[in-house]
């Protein structure tokens, strides 16, 4: 019989880089499989789901996302660590076709239809945090279910089937497409958490699973080769910036202006200046989760009509020795 892998999903993003780099060493080869999510959360969190064949054991994913679906009766899965405590900036995108040339402000987009990748996915938990910051109503926005990042781009330029207004997508992912014209920026929402958390499925926690012995090294590795890829000296010497411009073929700059923004969990570089850090997750691990994270999201997105915040953390871990402040 062969060996079982550990498999873990992730958003095929620059983001994942130091994921990358643990698949490509000794154990890594070994031990895990990434298995690519490129539609982003929603898609991890149906490939998560046993009873329609799962597909991954462990879930790198969007913060907002994976607590939304707990406080949503989701039980097939528990936060396990932190992986990226800033923010993510989502663009809100819009596209160059005459039909979405009335767009031109996130005012503008009051009432229309909003495409999102999956229900329960990033793009649409961040839609409903930008109506709630511009004050719209419960009946001013609608959601288009475009699946795809390809259908989604196709949507805000009145493609048929998936004509929408705009979708929200991370700002460097899509920023190539702005650069070659095909869509264009009218605003940005960072989160007000910490982006990325790790989540694994509760079939894969149970001690007797092949995996979930496998688990905890994973997240050891995982903020060992974290501390490797980014860390004050690969900043300076440019070798991470080189990394992500190779891997994903993204302009030099944009990678050096992004890789300004964002830090990892266990990261030993100071915060970046002048961009705004979430209050919160700034003491995690990847195998820790901040208990103020998960309150204060889950207020956000109450607020949002998101979820009914339930504030008893210790149901969105599957230990409560996880939880730090």
């Amino acid at each position: 019989m062969s060996k079982k892998v550990l498999r873990i999903g992730f958003v095929p993003e620059h983001f994942a880089a130091p994921l990358h780099h643990l698949a490509a060493t000794t154990w890594g080869k070994e031990n895990i499989e990434l298995v690519s999510q490129p539609s982003g959360t929603g898609q991890m969190l149906t490939s998560l789901d046993a009873s329609s064949g799962q597909k991954i054991d462990v879930a790198v994913a969007l913060t907002e996302a994976l607590i939304t679906g707990i406080a949503k009766g989701r039980t097939d899965y528990k936060l396990v660590g932190s992986y990226v405590r800033t923010s993510l900036n989502w663009a809100v995108i819009t596209g160059t076709s005459p039909a979405a040339s009335s767009y031109n402000a996130i005012s503008d987009l009051k009432a229309t239809k909003i495409g999102i990748s999956r229900v329960g996915s990033g793009s649409q938990i961040m839609a409903s945090v930008m109506a709630l910051q511009h004050n719209w109503g419960a009946g001013e926005i609608q959601f288009k279910v475009n699946d795809t990042f390809a259908q989604l781009r196709d949507g805000v330029n009145g493609k048929e089937p998936w004509e929408s207004s705009c979708f929200m997508w991370e700002w460097y992912t899509t920023k190539p497409y702005v650069d070659s014209g095909e869509v264009r920026f009218i605003g940005s929402v960072p989160t007000p958490w910490p982006s990325w958390t790790i989540a694994a499925s509760t079939n894969t926690l149970a001690q007797e699973s092949e995996e979930g012995k496998v688990l905890g090294e994973f997240l050891t590795r995982l903020q060992e080769e974290i501390r490797k890829f980014a860390n004050p000296q690969t900043r300076k010497d440019g070798t991470a910036k080189k990394w992500i411009v190779d891997h994903h073929q993204y302009k030099e700059e944009d990678v050096e202006s992004w890789l300004e923004t964002v830090r990892w969990v266990g990261e030993e570089t100071e915060n970046p200046t002048g961009v705004k850090v979430p209050s919160s997750g700034q003491n995690t691990t990847t195998q820790t989760i901040s208990a103020s994270t998960i309150r204060e999201t889950l207020e956000l997105l109450e607020k949002a009509g998101v979820v009914k915040a339930d504030i008893d953390v210790k149901k969105f871990v599957d230990n409560d020795s996880r939880l730090v402040d």
